[in-house]
């Protein structure tokens, strides 16, 4: 097993096991093979297609290079959208038509500006909501945190991609996961989330399924409603407010407070209010976590997924969340 260590920074990074290696032309030329990827190994096959998929809006969630749980969601549903069925998350047919679907390379360069480096950046994100009263926004902890989610990759990705390169630096050139050539918005016709596969479907007006999600989907102490409901509001930069009648675990505050807007918000860099009230759907500081622990009874998207869902939606947009069993949860 190999394993990849850097330290980057102030913190270190532990790099999961890899297939191969990894760098841009690995990715770019990255071809399926006959033996399938493995779920536990980062592998520029599974790089790849986590891009094409994210392209496709077919959003695996965070791009980490492991065929996991949120990668197989999204290739299932390209592959029913595609008319195609399998017992396999990838295969051949699925592998060819998503290849099909961009010509783009998968990977490509970035320079690092003055935007991506001038903060301000928190010297630690607390742990506890109590802690993060305080603080004058809940921003990005490093430039490197900031260009990992600009482009929906995780950091250790980021950092096997670019070997000794600094993320501080304006002028720095990176490769990065080629994610940004897409819509801005999508023609929502009406968002479905499903409580036990943990995700959101979007379709257009006439019932065609044009965005997928994977999503944290409440827990069993909050859990999420069920029915029919809309939209009623879609925010950027969202504050957080704290209701002492929610009796969050591990929130001591007996009284109302706020937490200042940012991308490491408890809600992250965007909300979708729904008309149930203290309900919606919105981002996360934890982009790796999603559809992989609890919420407090809301649907938790990674900051993106939630900005390009929240840049759609209109007032009165409908929200059926379903519940059909599947097997136990991850907690």
């Amino acid at each position: 097993m190999i394993r990849l260590v850097a330290a980057i920074g102030s913190g270190w990074l532990v790099f999961p096991a890899v297939a191969a290696p990894l760098d841009a032309a690995a990715v770019n030329n990255a071809e399926l093979r006959t033996k399938p990827p493995a779920g536990d190994k980062v592998d520029p096959v599974v790089v790849k297609a986590q891009i094409l998929l994210d392209r496709a809006q077919f959003s695996p969630g965070e791009i980490d290079g492991k065929l996991g749980e949120n990668a197989q969601k999204a290739l299932r549903a390209f592959a029913e959208a595609k008319g195609l069925t399998s017992d396999r998350a990838l295969t051949p047919e699925i592998w060819a038509m998503l290849v099909g679907t961009s010509q783009d390379a998968a990977i490509t360069e970035y320079t690092i500006s003055e935007n991506d480096v001038k903060g301000p950046f928190l010297e630690k994100l607390p742990a506890r909501m109590d802690d993060m009263k305080s603080l004058k926004a809940l921003s990005y902890t490093s430039p490197r945190e900031a260009i990992a989610e600009k482009f929906h990759m995780s950091e250790a990705v980021l950092v096997a991609l670019n070997p000794g390169k600094k993320f501080d630096r304006p002028g720095e050139t990176l490769f990065v996961t080629n994610v940004l050539n897409k819509p801005t918005k999508l023609a929502i016709g009406r968002i479905e989330v499903d409580k036990s596969r943990q995700t959101v479907k979007a379709f257009d007006p006439a019932g065609v399924l044009i965005a997928f999600f994977p999503a944290t989907v409440g827990s069993e102490e909050k859990p999420t409603p069920s029915g029919s409901f809309k939209v009623i509001s879609a925010d950027p930069n969202p504050t957080y407010r704290y209701n002492p009648d929610y009796k969050f675990k591990g929130v001591k505050s007996r009284t109302a407070f706020t937490i200042k807007p940012g991308p490491n918000n408890p809600v992250g860099s965007y909300w979708i209010g729904l008309s149930a009230e203290g309900y919606g759907i919105h981002g996360t500081p934890n982009p790796s976590k999603v559809s992989k622990s609890e919420s407090h009874g809301c649907v938790r998207l990674t900051n993106w997924d939630a900005g390009l869902l929240g840049s759609s939606v209109k007032k009165g947009t409908p929200v059926v969340f379903v519940d059909e069993p599947q097997g136990g949860r991850k907690s």
